[in-house]
């Protein structure tokens, strides 16, 4: 097997692939170009959207290359792919905007030069298609019985799906096309719900290029996906009580990013050092089999350096231990800012809960209260009419206020 093919399967980025034993055959006889696609739905991606850029590194480092697709054109109908409900449609500025976003992100993460990795977007080809040529040339290509027995077609028949969200499968098939005749693209890698697109693609290529015959060497085109990661405790990879774990800062700050690794199920830890890392699978070994809360915090450090850099991975370990242990800075923990004149005659300790955005509702935070999970400056508060004032601060005049064992913040009154 190719070590390439190998080192995805032994890291988890297997669920299924057109033809192994070819591609495989056809990587070992020199590097193959290779391509992922998102689509522009929101500013920033999230870690879920990652797992195939990952793979995308890893690729690269046996020499293959890679191009990332931005879907500034399929992102105007959206797939329907995992999806119970149609998408929301957005208009061309925004995603435009996404694109210029989630290109920059990528580059961040990928290293674009053009060669070895490179980004394109697919409105330079889709935007402005004459839809009958489209129709004769491409659709004609396809049975829509073929298309309904879709695993992704058939989940969404129940609910209903739009004719727009039916031809969203062409246009991804035909950017596999087009991909694989400018660039040579013969692979397309994605998550276990692309599968259906991807073959759509595959065949494509064969039906344009390879007419009814067997394909020839030069036009071989294949697909490989990734299972669907899950967590051990059944939410979705890359969820937490708070929405999405994004990689714009702006919209997951850092902290929050370090801790949602950090708090991972004990039973994941290995599994997301394997994917979202790039350590040797000896050393993960190593790190997983001595101490599990060491082991947690080695994950969050890695994947937020990986990420965001190797400083504000600093920064963010700094703040965990200054939070749980004496040994950090709480100069790094998550900051809430208050003016001093609200403490002058106290604040209650529900209404300091909920400005603090440590619980949703001010009834949340006096159950908080009520079922001892608050405490201020390691002071439990028991007493939903307690009043919080200047004399309650520690040393440096700061709060550091928690609620339960993982939620805090520090709160800094100007």
């Amino acid at each position: 097997m190719n070590k390439a093919i190998e080192t995805l399967q032994a890291r988890g980025f297997f669920n299924q692939c057109t033809d192994l034993e070819a591609l495989s055959k056809k990587m070992d006889q020199g590097p193959v170009t290779f391509y992922v696609g998102c689509d522009p739905t929101g500013p920033s991606l999230h870690i879920g959207h990652m797992v195939p850029f990952f793979a995308f590194r890893h690729l690269m480092k046996f020499g293959h290359k890679g191009i990332a697709l931005v879907g500034g054109g399929t992102g105007r109908i959206g797939d329907p792919s995992g999806k119970t409900e149609m998408r929301k449609m957005l208009d061309y500025s925004q995603i435009n905007d996404n694109v210029k976003k989630i290109t920059a992100q990528l580059d961040t993460f990928l290293g674009f030069d053009g060669d070895k990795a490179r980004a394109v977007d697919n409105a330079d080809w889709l935007a402005n298609l004459n839809y009958i040529d489209f129709l004769r040339d491409i659709g004609s290509c396809f049975s829509v019985n073929r298309m309904l027995t879709n695993e992704e077609y058939k989940l969404r028949l129940e609910r209903g799906l739009s004719f727009i969200e039916f031809n969203y499968q062409l246009l991804q098939a035909f950017d596999f096309l087009n991909l694989h005749e400018k660039y040579g693209a013969c692979l397309q890698i994605g998550g276990a719900d692309q599968w259906g697109n991807i073959t759509a693609g595959v065949d494509l290529i064969r039906r344009k290029l390879g007419g009814t015959s067997e394909l020839n060497e030069e036009h071989q085109s294949f697909g490989l996906t990734f299972p669907l990661i899950m967590r051990a405790d059944g939410k979705k990879m890359g969820k937490s009580e708070k929405g999405a774990i994004f990689l714009d800062k702006e919209l997951t700050p850092v902290f929050d990013f370090f801790q949602y690794w950090r708090n991972v199920p004990d039973a994941d830890v290995r599994k997301f050092f394997l994917l979202f890392t790039f350590l040797e699978i000896e050393e993960i070994d190593a790190i997983c089999s001595a101490d599990i809360n060491a082991a947690k915090e080695r994950l969050a450090w890695e994947v937020t350096a990986v990420i965001h850099g190797k400083e504000e991975a600093d920064k963010a370990l700094a703040g965990a231990k200054a939070a749980f242990s004496s040994g950090g800075d709480k100069q790094h923990m998550p900051t809430v800012e208050l003016s001093k004149a609200d403490f002058e005659s106290g604040m209650n300790v529900c209404d300091l809960y909920f400005t603090c955005k440590l619980c949703a509702t001010k009834s949340d935070a006096r159950r908080l209260v009520q079922q001892g999970g608050a405490s201020i400056n390691g002071k439990n508060i028991s007493d939903v009419k307690a009043v919080i004032t200047l004399s309650d601060a520690d040393e440096d005049g700061d709060f550091v206020v928690r609620a339960g064992k993982k939620k805090f913040c520090r709160l800094v009154l100007k």
